[in-house]
């Protein structure tokens, strides 16, 4: 019985680090780490920066590009064991990235009618950004993984399709604050602000099923006084969310690797969710 305990104990503390990776080592890439609990998975940290993560002014550690030893110091830090699984939404791959991957036109044909095709990589993006993600943390112990069953390593997913399969959407959901003129091209730029707002609730409604405790409590508030920059660390948190639950399904066995042995990008299955609400008329 005491042995059962035990491995019952070690299954309930598995943790997971979303990573929504920048092509360029210039921008910021968001943050979430959580952690299995006897109630399930919960958020311990959310973050819209390595700097964040790292306690460090803004600016002051992009240029020099992730270290995989300091971020996975941080973790060990904040779950006082090591991280089992990291979930970075980034082209990865074992071998030199030169254009698109088997990964990507698995994925293209999977989700483009959905509106989910992947973007092209290239040798200059995210190119050598990626090879040292990979090998960075490779060298820490974390190799990438592209077939199941995967308890451990590193791991390459996509909130888009993602986020489809979360919602039962028959289409990619609208929540890029990059893209709010093209989604609603009607509308004033107030109305597009509610618009996006809504999105991001409906999102954070549900991941708030997946985490004990929800999700809200750990991002910025969505108020009427967010300027550009402050809806682009809300939706980079909210991806590294995203990129963590998938982590979670992957532990599960509840995900799809797209790809070959060289790359593989992992998609969660069919939750068999309802959509969700109407968008609210404006």
């Amino acid at each position: 019985m005491g042995a059962a305990v035990e491995a019952l104990e070690r299954i309930r503390m598995r943790s997971v680090l979303g990573i929504d990776a920048a092509w360029t080592q210039k921008n910021p890439s968001g943050i979430a780490l959580a952690m299995e609990t006897a109630s399930g998975w919960r958020l311990v940290e959310v973050c819209s920066s390595w700097e964040e993560f790292l306690g460090r002014k803004l600016g002051a550690f992009s240029a020099a590009g992730p270290k995989a030893t300091e971020i996975l110091k941080a973790c060990d830090v904040r779950l006082g064991r090591a991280v089992d699984l990291i979930a970075v939404d980034m082209p990865l791959s074992q071998l030199p990235i030169t254009g698109r991957r088997a990964s990507d036109d698995a994925v293209s044909r999977q989700y483009g009618s959905r509106k989910c095709p992947t973007h092209s990589p290239s040798a200059l993006r995210p190119g050598a950004v990626s090879a040292s993600l990979v090998q960075a943390f490779g060298s820490c112990g974390y190799r990438l993984r592209t077939t199941p069953p995967v308890q451990s390593g590193l791991i390459e997913v996509y909130p888009h399709p993602a986020l489809v399969e979360l919602a039962g959407a028959p289409e990619r959901l609208k929540y890029k604050c990059g893209k709010v003129r093209t989604y609603w091209p009607e509308k004033s730029p107030e109305e597009r602000l509610k618009c996006l707002r809504y999105e991001w609730s409906e999102i954070v409604r549900m991941l708030d099923d997946v985490f004990v405790g929800g999700v809200d409590s750990k991002l910025p508030q969505m108020g009427d006084e967010m300027t550009g920059s402050t809806r682009k660390a809300f939706e980079d948190a909210l991806d590294a969310i995203v990129c963590a639950w998938v982590g979670i399904c992957v532990l599960a066995g509840t995900a799809k690797a797209y790809g070959d042995d060289a790359s593989a990008i992992w998609i969660p299955v069919n939750r068999a969710r309802s959509p969700g609400a109407e968008a609210p008329s404006l």
